[in-house]
């Protein structure tokens, strides 16, 4: 970790320093640090939104934009993509230097504003998402797995919603014991999903208990190829045989990633003879 970066945290943990402001995620040489901020800004008459801010710092942060996700129990879902969407164009202008307490300043003098944008809205509206990305990237892909699905029915209507929240397409695939989710879509979208992924209580514990995914790996992140099919939508499939799976995956364009990611669960979970 960059010593600006290290500076930077230590700086955060100050300041939000009170009962359940900051909270440290998760922290890895290779993915960079997740970390939660919890505070309030004005929004409609004056009233104050409490704001769960999600923010991931890749390795290479500052020179990249950082991952965010918003949360509140006062917003639509429509709204929190909105209000993330324009922090993100808010980062692009402090690229290069340490930002994330210049963003969480800007949202609390701002999202009043942005509440009262006409597309914005302040109803429980499904919510819809611009055409346009804030990195425009393309189309990105992404490959994942799961160690297991102790409240399978459960989770999997929470990564469809995620899915369909963040316009993500692709499919969450069970084949014996092994569970694949390929992504594909906005990179920024990935981002978020990956944040969601880790950082709420998708599943449940060996005693029922909810719990947050920790077993969940990357396994593949590229961008979208011209021999890669595009999925039109996001898909749940179970398949009874190896060939059913590969085949899934060579319809896709997908064969290369098949053979050296998924033939290498083979071996570490002896599933196949």
């Amino acid at each position: 970790m960059a010593e600006p970066v290290r500076e930077e945290l230590s700086a955060l943990a100050a300041i939000f320093c009170g009962p359940h402001e900051w909270e440290v995620l998760s922290r890895s040489e290779t993915d960079g640090t997740v970390f939660r901020i919890h505070t309030k800004a004005e929004g409609f008459m004056d009233a104050d939104i409490p704001l769960e801010l999600v923010f991931h710092l890749p390795v290479n942060y500052p020179s990249c934009l950082p991952g965010i996700s918003v949360n509140s129990e006062r917003l639509t879902r429509a709204q929190c993509v909105t209000v993330k969407e324009k922090l993100l164009e808010q980062a692009e202008s402090l690229m290069s230097e340490p930002m994330v307490h210049e963003l969480v300043l800007w949202i609390q003098q701002n999202l009043r504003h942005i509440l009262n944008q006409p597309e914005t809205g302040s109803g429980n509206e499904k919510c819809t998402f611009s055409t346009s990305t804030t990195m425009n990237d393309g189309l990105w892909i992404t490959l994942l797995h799961l160690d297991h699905m102790r409240a399978k029915t459960k989770y999997v209507k929470t990564v469809e919603k995620w899915a369909s929240d963040l316009r993500l397409t692709g499919r969450l695939m069970f084949m014996g014991k092994i569970i694949l989710i390929l992504l594909q879509g906005d990179r920024n979208n990935l981002k978020e999903y990956l944040i969601l992924q880790k950082t709420s209580k998708v599943d449940v514990d060996s005693s029922g208990k909810k719990c947050k995914e920790k077993m969940i790996s990357v396994l593949f992140e590229t961008k979208v190829q011209t021999e890669h099919k595009r999925f039109l939508a996001f898909e749940v499939k179970e398949y009874s045989a190896l060939d059913e799976l590969q085949k899934e995956f060579e319809t896709a364009g997908l064969k290369k990633l098949f053979s050296e990611f998924v033939l290498a669960l083979k071996g570490k979970l002896k599933l196949w003879k």
